[in-house]
């Protein structure tokens, strides 16, 4: 059996666990899932993933798992992709952690909002988009001096926080006010291969 990835083209997470695949060379076969027309919510989905959201993925072995840096931890596991260090690995959780607490939360929100459901930038909730800024500027912060977020190599926290980054503009961002954020999104596309 091969791995299948149920998930939104559209969607960073699930992006972010294609990107692991190819990066690792893992055979898989892609199920397109369109959230908004409720494709998720099917009984027979639900039964693979209670939570009916994407990506979630059925393993060679059958068995089903989902959220994305859960997925994506699963299939890197022993890879270069997560450092043998223990703290460097612990680094690299702490990003995994918060991209999923601070960063998705605001950037693929405003994205969301603008892009899916035509809102007008300005019309955005204030807070939204200062907690969008934040994540941002601490992005920039974590990246000064470092071409990569964890050591210096690429490592499943550069592919987790690259998903929604790399789209920020379309949520209103400009990744102009951001330097450091903005070379590393070109540096993460150019080693995954993606544009």
């Amino acid at each position: 059996m091969t791995l299948r990835i149920f998930g939104d083209g559209k969607s960073g997470n699930c992006l972010k666990v294609k990107w692991t695949a190819q990066r690792l060379h893992l055979p898989f076969e892609w199920i397109e899932v369109d959230i908004l027309k409720g494709e998720s919510r099917t009984a027979d989905f639900l039964a693979m993933n209670p939570a009916g959201q994407v990506p979630a993925v059925i393993l060679d072995d059958g068995r089903a798992l989902a959220q994305s840096n859960a997925i994506m931890l699963h299939l890197a596991e022993g890879s270069v992709l997560i450092p043998a260090d223990p703290y460097l690995k612990a680094k690299m959780y702490e990003w995994l952690f918060w991209e999923q607490y601070s960063h998705e939360p605001y950037v693929a929100v405003a994205r969301f909002q603008v892009a899916y459901m035509g809102k007008p930038v300005e019309s955005l909730d204030g807070k939204l988009v200062e907690r969008g800024h934040a994540a941002l500027a601490r992005l920039e912060n974590g990246l000064s001096g470092s071409g990569f977020l964890v050591g210096d190599r690429l490592t499943l926290a550069d592919i987790a926080l690259v998903a929604y980054t790399r789209v920020a503009h379309e949520g209103g961002f400009d990744l102009a006010r951001y330097p450091a954020v903005k070379a590393w999104v070109g540096r993460v596309e150019t080693t995954l291969g993606i544009d």
